[in-house]
């Protein structure tokens, strides 16, 4: 079994035994640590769930359909594929989580470039920016933001309302970004593309099932559902369907331990370290000024280091709940800037895993680069849009 887990999974297993072990050494007071773990509840339901919708509708073909039907309605034309494919990974991101997007849009993405003899590159870098910067307008749409919603202090269509134009100066940028590094034909080289043949679904049961659940997902979002409960509901419509059509595809393999885990011992460790120094640290990093832009840059920074997960938690810690502009601006560091380094975000390192996996090469220098100006500018964009709008 240890052989067949990677480093990233030992990582994860050593995070949760490390918080496990502070709760009895008294590092972390029992009391704390039972109200980190309840603070976690409803946001582990959630993403189990989440995950396994998203597993299952990428079963049922749906987001193959979706993508070979926007390559045919693009008619070849490659600025109407564009922009169809940043619509496509900017709905899934906001609706079911940026990880659905790096995990499960990008081998869709991927299989749909050589069926159309378009370069896989542009596609794979639209899916994995856009799981980063096109997370920022609902709770469900990237963890950090279920971690901040207590404190923040909003509904989910509160939450929206603040985070609409910061969402759309983002996903703007990033557009800007995709079309001249990789998208303009001096990137691409191909004038037009061949729209691939459709191909029937496998079992339209399923299809409708999972299509089902994943539009009965947002209409309970639109309706103040709690977003566990909604995941939830959801799921179940979609896994009742397939025992009934194909019960071997349930398997163990699509509850997602490895961030149940990580979730877990991150909320075991940084409260940990919290109280024995690093709030200090923190505190000295964001300052005492309520800096939208400074606090931004520290999340943005913080998540290109370690990870945007622990970077949001450590300096949330230090951050007063009635700044709401302040916490809000955080988030805006810690889901648009992680798009620099391969482990800023889950997502990103999950997306280089499915890159490898299909042979798709991702130059490291470009990547880099590209990144940081994207960060960068985007980042400015974003809080500038959040402190204007407020």
């Amino acid at each position: 079994m240890w052989r067949r887990l990677g480093v990233l999974d030992l990582i994860r297993i050593g995070l949760l035994i490390l918080g496990v072990v502070f709760v009895p050494t008294g590092l972390l007071p029992w009391e704390a640590a039972a109200e980190s773990l309840d603070e976690i509840g409803p946001l582990l339901i959630f993403l189990v769930a989440i995950i396994v919708l998203a597993e299952l509708t990428k079963e049922a073909q749906v987001f193959d359909a979706i993508a070979a039907r926007m390559a045919v309605l693009g008619r070849g034309n490659y600025a109407a594929l564009f922009f169809l494919c940043t619509a496509f990974a900017s709905f899934i991101t906001i609706f079911l989580n940026l990880d659905t997007t790096a995990v499960l849009l990008t081998p869709v993405m991927l299989a749909l470039a050589p069926r159309a003899r378009i370069a896989a590159l542009p596609l794979a870098m639209t899916t994995i920016w856009l799981a980063n910067t096109a997370s920022l307008l609902l709770p469900v749409s990237n963890l950090t933001n279920l971690l901040g919603m207590e404190k923040i202090g909003l509904d989910a269509q509160q939450f929206a309302a603040r985070m609409w134009v910061p969402q759309l100066a983002s996903i703007a940028v990033t557009m800007v970004f995709l079309w001249v590094f990789y998208w303009r034909r001096g990137e691409r080289r191909d004038l037009r593309y061949t729209p691939p043949l459709l191909e029937p679904v496998a079992d339209r049961v399923l299809f409708g099932a999972a299509s089902a659940g994943c539009l009965l997902f947002i209409a309970m979002l639109l309706l103040k559902a709690h977003v566990a409960i909604a995941a939830t509901a959801a799921a179940a419509i979609v896994v009742a369907a397939f025992l009934v059509r194909a019960r071997d595809r349930l398997t163990w393999s699509l509850i997602p331990w490895q961030l149940v885990i990580f979730v877990t011992g991150l909320f075991l460790v940084v409260p940990t370290l919290s109280r024995h120094g690093l709030s200090d640290l923190m505190t000295w990093m964001v300052g005492t000024e309520g800096d939208p832009y400074r606090t931004a840059a520290v999340g943005a920074g913080l998540s290109n280091a370690i990870n945007n997960l622990p970077a949001y938690k450590a300096v949330e810690t230090v951050i007063p709940a009635a700044d709401q502009d302040q916490l809000l601006a955080l988030l805006a560091g810690t889901n648009v800037a992680p798009v620099v380094t391969p482990w800023a975000s889950l997502a990103t390192l999950l997306w280089f895993e499915s890159c490898r996996r299909h042979d798709v090469k991702v130059p490291m220098r470009r990547f880099l680069l590209t990144g940081t100006g994207l960060a960068v500018v985007g980042l400015l964009a974003t809080v500038w849009t959040l402190v204007r709008f407020s």
